[in-house]
């Protein structure tokens, strides 16, 4: 199959990203318990990644399509690599930092951080349903987190911004992403992105690398093999159905993140969480529904 959606299929489209957003809700979970365990940041990228790399390579090369994984656009892989690495040290140092919901409701800003970022970079004219999404947006955040009345037990200010950073670097990939797909197959993206910032990650082992006992590594590989399925899942999903629609079951993930924290961490989300997140979660409806007017508007003023 090449990388456009092959056929449409909006419920089996909606089943596989429900399932990508329990196994991100589930890695983020291994990742915490593995790092309380002694797992270092950078192990644990490092085995991510390369389980990625040999699932996916394997996969492939079992079923005949090792050819899509060729490219001529190595240069643009290498920098969504770069910004796909950084953006890791951030999506796992929050989980480590933050409690599971707490860090899993911040990432839910990336699109309010890509309509800054359409802004900023690009020019492009925000009207006032996005000016109105962005404010509802941090508006949920400062909820959720309460920096000026006392913050949640777990919770620190250097754990929010690491969680603001992961969103931003989110959207800011989400940008090298659309580009990438003008040419490449969805497969060769997610490859390339675990092939080339695997050997990076292993730089960092002889340092930080440590003998660890056998349950700290079977949630190590559990991580990998789970974030691996999740990267497929997410990868899958948009092949069956439109981006607009099922991004929103990524929001589910908070339902996963509150039962972990509960029911493994000992640690039931705050209220204010619950009065939050609606906020944060009905800023990125809204952006993704405003988005998808746009789209029509520019498609029917081409015709």
């Amino acid at each position: 199959m090449d990388g456009s959606i092959a056929r449409p299929r909006p419920l089996l489209a909606l089943f596989v990203r429900l399932l990508a957003a329990f196994a991100l809700a589930t890695m983020g979970m291994l990742v915490k318990l593995a790092g309380e365990r002694g797992a270092h940041l950078m192990e644990l990228i490092f085995w991510r990644q390369l389980l990625t790399v040999v699932l996916l390579g394997a996969g492939l090369a079992l079923t005949g399509r090792l050819a899509l994984l060729r490219t001529r656009r190595l240069p643009a892989h290498a920098r969504r690599a770069a910004s796909g690495l950084f953006g890791m040290v951030f999506t796992y140092g929050a989980v480590l930092l933050l409690p599971l919901a707490e860090a899993t409701t911040l990432g839910f800003t990336a699109p309010v951080f890509a309509v800054l970022i359409a802004l900023v970079l690009f020019g492009e004219r925000i009207g006032p349903y996005r000016w109105s999404a962005v404010a509802m947006g941090f508006a949920g955040v400062l909820v959720v987190m309460q920096p000026f009345a006392g913050l949640h037990p777990g919770v620190t200010l250097a754990g929010i911004a690491v969680g603001l950073v992961a969103p931003f670097m989110v959207a800011v990939i989400s940008y090298q992403l659309q580009d990438l797909n003008t040419t490449e197959n969805p497969w060769s993206i997610v490859f390339w992105f675990a092939a080339l910032t695997t050997p990076v990650a292993a730089l960092a082992l002889p340092f930080v690398g440590a003998a660890h006992d056998p349950l700290t590594w079977g949630l190590v590989l559990g991580m990998g093999l789970v974030g691996a399925a999740a990267q497929m899942l997410l990868t899958t999903s948009l092949r069956f159905g439109s981006a607009a629609v099922i991004l929103l079951m990524d929001y589910t993930s908070l339902l996963w993140a509150s039962f972990y924290g509960y029911a493994i961490f000992d640690r039931a989300a705050p209220a204010s969480l619950w009065l939050g997140a609606p906020l944060i979660i009905g800023a990125g409806v809204l952006i993704a529904w405003r988005e998808r007017q746009l789209a029509r508007s520019r498609v029917h003023s081409a015709e």
